[in-house]
């Protein structure tokens, strides 16, 4: 997919699916299950032992969907992301190493960064990730977009998907939520009603 066509279905996807497991076959069949769902951006995470394997099956079981690689902290593990077929790049914190790929390889790259500094500084290069964000909550969302009105976003760390509306009122771009997506009945149907009331906006 296009580098501009995949930040925009970021921004669609209203939640960004963090997935980070202990192995390949349950990180796909998580990411399975979300895809069922209706979730069509996923997040695997280089921390899943075999992920590199994980990224190029989900690519050839789910090509529609856009797939894209977090945790990513140095130049090899990005540069096996991009040749393994990811969509966009994903980084904890500032990565110079990490950014050079992405660039060099044409596609979107959510830098991640706490400080308003750090946010800020990626929101000029493209679309930033705010991590871990429960540590300064919405009010610190609200005060570096106050300093940056229409920087794209993506608040990741520690959120719940019961407050991912939350996130979306302080204007985040979309949320990336992690451990509580898992395979049950009650998370599918809460999933629903998030993804419903975001998109009804």
């Amino acid at each position: 997919m296009a580098f501009r066509e995949t930040e925009l279905a970021i921004g669609r996807a209203v939640v960004v699916p963090v997935v980070r497991e202990d192995g390949v076959a349950r990180a796909l069949a998580v990411a399975g299950w979300l895809i069922e769902q209706g979730l069509d951006v996923v997040e695997l995470t280089a921390s899943t032992p075999g992920w590199e394997r994980a990224v190029g099956e989900l690519r050839a079981s789910a090509p529609d969907v856009i797939v894209g690689v977090g945790t990513l902290r140095t130049r090899q593990d990005a540069e096996l992301a991009a040749a393994g077929g990811a969509d966009f790049l994903v980084t904890p914190c500032p990565a110079a190493a990490v950014r050079e790929v992405a660039e060099a390889a044409g596609l979107p790259l959510l830098e991640g960064g706490l400080t308003p500094g750090e946010v800020l500084a990626a929101t000029d290069r493209g679309i930033a990730k705010l991590f871990p964000a429960h540590v300064g909550g919405t009010g610190l969302l609200r005060s570096i977009l106050a300093l940056s009105p229409g920087a794209r976003i993506v608040p990741t760390g520690g959120i719940r998907l019961a407050d991912a509306a939350d996130w979306l009122d302080a204007g985040a771009y979309a949320v990336g939520v992690g451990s509580e997506l898992r395979p049950k009945p009650e998370v599918a149907a809460a999933l629903r009603d998030t993804l419903a009331a975001a998109r009804a906006r």
